[in-house]
């Protein structure tokens, strides 16, 4: 019998540790697979380039462009400091207009009717369309990138805001009713934890949006000079046929996308990590 209850309690230990290891692993194979897919198809680029002897002013090997953007990084990183400012500054303010609004709709149904077709109307409208009135009646070329940039960001958090607070469950909403809750009792402590995981899924897509809109709203604007982004220098590259330098901003530009996406995914892990099904990890 000793026997039995000491393979009894070490069980739930050797679980544990079998648990851990394998959570390890799986953390690992998260960064090895993606690192390896990444390098085996820049080589396979590299190997390809230089194999069929294609012109650099066609497609330039990854090595000429990390060279071009060593080179060309002073310039380069001021531009992408501005798409970042540009891009961080819009994806704010649709973050508090989006949430605020979106609560707003949430509580009162006469608002939403009455404001939610506007809202539609400038998701759906091409930001390519009218982004030159943008430009027009807007002195600030910088506030009228961060308009633009804001209008691609705006929506999906609005909408994703307004659907999470009304997936709350109605017998919760009973049960603060029937204890007299105050309406800041009631925000606190059911209507924001209900939206909450809506909102984070909604940031992670409103992140790569802003600096969609962002580099979008620059190519449209066609602006040019050291206080630009990096649309600018992919235009002036496109332009004076400098390749390698318009792939080395494009990187740029991607590895900006990969940063808002990994630091969106961060913090929706740190936010719903401990208590949200979406994040809590199970045992397989």
């Amino acid at each position: 019998m000793s026997t039995i209850e000491i393979h009894d309690e070490d069980t739930p230990v050797m679980m544990n540790a079998s648990q851990l290891q394998r959570e390890r692993r799986d953390k690992r194979m998260q960064v090895i697979m993606p690192l390896g897919a990444l390098v085996i198809a820049v080589l396979l680029w590299e190997f390809l380039v230089w194999y069929n002897e294609v012109p650099h002013y066609l497609i330039p090997a990854p090595s000429l462009i990390l060279k071009t953007l060593w080179v060309e990084g002073p310039s380069l990183l001021g531009s992408a400091w501005f798409t970042v400012k540009l891009t961080l500054m819009s994806l704010a303010l649709a973050m508090i207009g989006g949430v605020l609004l979106g609560m707003l709709f949430a509580l009162s149904r006469t608002v939403e009717m009455s404001l939610f077709p506007f809202a539609v109307i400038l998701q759906v409208t091409p930001i390519v369309a009218i982004a030159p009135l943008i430009l027009i009646y807007v002195d600030s070329t910088f506030s009228a990138l961060l308009i633009c940039a804001w209008i691609v960001a705006f929506f999906p958090i609005l909408s994703n805001t307004v659907i999470g607070i009304r997936s709350a469950d109605h017998n919760l909403r009973d049960m603060f009713s029937l204890y007299h809750a105050t309406p800041w009792q009631r925000l606190r402590f059911l209507l924001v934890p209900s939206a909450l995981p809506y909102f984070m899924a909604a940031l992670k897509i409103a992140g790569g949006l802003a600096l969609i809109g962002a580099v979008v709203a620059e190519f449209v604007a066609g602006s040019a000079g050291q206080n630009t982004g990096l649309a600018s220098r992919i235009l002036e590259s496109s332009f004076r046929n400098e390749i390698p330098k318009m792939f080395a901003a494009l990187l740029l530009v991607s590895l900006l996308g990969i940063a808002i996406f990994l630091a969106t995914s961060f913090l929706s892990k740190l936010v719903l990590g401990k208590w949200h099904e979406s994040e809590i990890k199970r045992e397989r």
